[in-house]
């Protein structure tokens, strides 16, 4: 990976941020995407909120008026590729998309799941990756794929549940 931009803007009150919090990030978005062998250059947004905000990103992007967890906004389009591998390669910096995690319905998923807040918000951003690597989970065969690319990656990071 020659050029790796990653964007943080932390835009909730709820969980304090930690100091090691770009680092934990951008470790996770090198995760992604070496275990996709994925080599070009890129530029990536993250966004923390809380559910008001997301909700509202929710509403106005896929008219769904209630809080989630993760939304993936791509900037490349991988229509023409199999669903089993990133698209076309590019040369210079490139914007992969942005990535906003609702850190409010994180938490409230780490608790209903039984484990920390930093793997719930490590699997969403991993889901969020693949989702910009043009991975969906519209139908069974895509979601088994997508789901178990997204246990590989925490089991390499070591992110345990």
């Amino acid at each position: 990976m020659d050029i790796l931009t990653v964007l943080i803007d932390n835009r909730q009150s709820i969980l304090k941020a930690a100091e090691d919090m770009e680092s934990f990030v951008s470790g996770i978005v090198k995760g992604v995407l070496n275990y996709e062998e994925w080599n070009e250059n890129f530029e990536i947004s993250i966004s923390f909120v809380d559910n008001q905000e997301i909700q509202s990103l929710n509403k106005q992007f896929r008219n769904i008026d209630k809080p989630t967890d993760v939304l993936s906004f791509p900037m490349l389009e991988f229509e023409d590729e199999p669903k089993d591998g990133p698209a076309d390669r590019f040369e210079g910096e490139r914007p992969l998309g942005d990535i906003v995690i609702s850190v409010e319905k994180a938490i409230e998923q780490a608790e209903e799941y039984g484990h920390s807040k930093e793997r719930e918000i490590a699997f969403l951003l991993v889901h969020g990756m693949l989702h910009l690597l043009g991975y969906d989970h519209e139908d069974e065969k895509d979601e088994i794929l997508m789901f178990k690319k997204q246990d590989d990656i925490l089991n390499i990071l070591k992110i345990s549940r």
